[in-house]
């Protein structure tokens, strides 16, 4: 080799990449990785305090499996990762683009927050998020626990107010509050456009009243609250709302104008109210609507298409899912007939059941009905002009899936695609093993049975799909 090709050989071409293509290399790797690569070369050592993507975040956090880790040990990683890659941003010119801090209340967090806040004072930061633990999960949190954990938020709040006031994402879990302690939050946190709350409340079967000016998704998982009013957010685009232990409807909504996604989903249990969606929506008219029902009690009441006129005048797109194998689908046909600008209708049918054991299904308070007792409908003759896609999740060929096909095929007019899928592949967790009478059509010619069966031949513009 000649002395040229030696100096070449030995040239680092990476390092001599422009910054940007530079940093969105490093930008890829983890926290650990990315402060690694200031010791590579004299070029890297200015990387760490260059990067506009900063993600530090906790150990494993896997709610199945209890969290054994040492909280302290846990946190003082966090704290040693913050210092090392925003203290050294001091006389940095570089604009942090995303912060993303994911830690456990409780040891040091208090230290880490004041290196954030530090840090959201001398430079500008465009999306600041935290998502904040609790040492025990879910399932092992008790109400003193979660009152505790809420305890140590208010006082983390009050400590570091200016942590608070630049994010815009914000996750909690399993917190007990008092309501003006959540209303705090709430205006401390001005800039708030995401806020999730799992397993959170004010007190069992308590009331919350939200307002915010700039929040656009909402997120409130496995809720105790008696009621959530959605009193005043503007700018509100996107609800998630699940798993509620309300008697009556859990949700109100005041004045959401911007409102256009919503799903909701619950384990309905006896004692659950059958919701009718013309009240329980009020005045919002949404476009894309998604509702589950964990293979149990069909928790909507089915209604006239004059009564569901307001609230699915705009809607185009709807997802049924887990409904229970057990159940008729004709129910499901009040929510084409009464939105009549709906697109794609996409039906989801499980009959893996989180409870399997009768006796602790009856202390629960399941239902020994059938699982759609309360949702019936009388099918009718009606024209739909605009639904163009129909899904089914789990199609069998069996008589009730392919009259309910046939159903509405003959109202949608329109419709140019059918999509039957196989039953997706259960989790481990979950008690199903497939049946032997699995009937999902494989072969070529099962699937021309079930197009003979649905007499496509007619309908030249539609097409039935059977995807993999």
């Amino acid at each position: 080799m000649g002395e040229a090709d030696e100096r070449a050989w030995q040239h680092d071409w990476l390092s001599n990449l422009p910054d940007d293509l530079l940093l969105n290399i490093v930008e890829r790797l983890d926290v650990a990785d990315a402060m690694r690569t200031s010791i590579l070369a004299r070029r890297w050592k200015q990387i760490p305090a260059m990067l506009s993507k900063i993600l530090i975040m906790v150990g494993s956090t896997d709610d199945v499996q209890e969290r054994s880790c040492d909280v302290a040990r846990a946190n003082a990683t966090v704290l040693g990762a913050t210092r090392s890659l925003l203290e050294s941003r001091i006389a940095s010119p570089y604009t942090i683009h995303r912060l993303c801090m994911q830690f456990f209340l409780g040891n040091k967090y208090k230290k880490i927050a004041r290196i954030v806040a530090k840090t959201i004072r001398n430079h500008k930061v465009g999306f600041a998020e935290f998502t904040m633990l609790t040492e025990k999960a879910y399932a092992r949190s008790s109400p003193a626990d979660r009152f505790a954990y809420g305890r140590q938020l208010k006082k983390f709040i009050l400590t570091c107010p200016n942590a608070f006031t630049c994010l815009t994402r914000l996750k909690l879990e399993n917190l007990r509050l008092l309501e003006p302690d959540l209303a705090c939050i709430l205006l401390v946190c001005r800039r708030l456009e995401f806020l999730r709350l799992d397993n959170c409340d004010v007190g069992h079967r308590s009331l919350l009243a939200v307002e915010h000016p700039r929040l656009r998704e909402l997120e409130i998982v496995r809720s105790e609250f008696e009621r959530v009013d959605l009193n005043f957010l503007p700018e509100l685009t996107t609800l998630t709302f699940s798993f509620w232990l309300s008697l009556h409807d859990p949700l109100s909504f005041g004045y959401v104008p911007l409102l256009h996604t919503v799903s909701i989903s619950n384990t309905g249990r006896s004692f659950h109210k059958m919701l009718k969606l013309s009240e329980f929506l009020g005045k919002a008219t949404i476009s894309n609507l998604h509702l589950g029902f964990e293979s149990e009690k069909i928790w909507v009441k089915p209604e006239d298409p004059r009564e569901l006129s307001q609230v699915f005048s705009k809607l185009r797109l709807v997802n049924l899912a887990a409904i229970s194998d057990e159940c008729n689908l004709t129910w499901t046909l009040f929510v084409l007939q009464g939105a009549p600008s709906l697109e794609e209708l996409c039906i989801r049918v499980c009959d893996c059941l989180g409870v399997w054991d009768e006796e602790q299904r009856r202390k629960l308070g399941y239902s020994k009905e059938r699982k759609d007792a309360g949702a019936k409908w009388e099918t009718c003759d009606f024209k739909h002009h605009k639904l163009a896609v129909l899904r089914i999740c789990g199609f069998q060929s069996e008589v009730k899936f392919l009259d309910y096909i046939t159903t509405v095929m003959k109202a949608a007019v329109n419709l140019k695609d059918i999509y039957l899928h196989e039953k997706p592949a259960c989790e481990e967790k979950c008690a199903y093993r497939r049946q032997q009478g699995d009937r999902f059509p494989r072969s070529t010619k099962q699937r021309m049975l079930v197009w003979n069966s649905l007499d496509v031949h007619p309908r030249s513009l539609l097409t039935v799909h059977f995807p993999f």
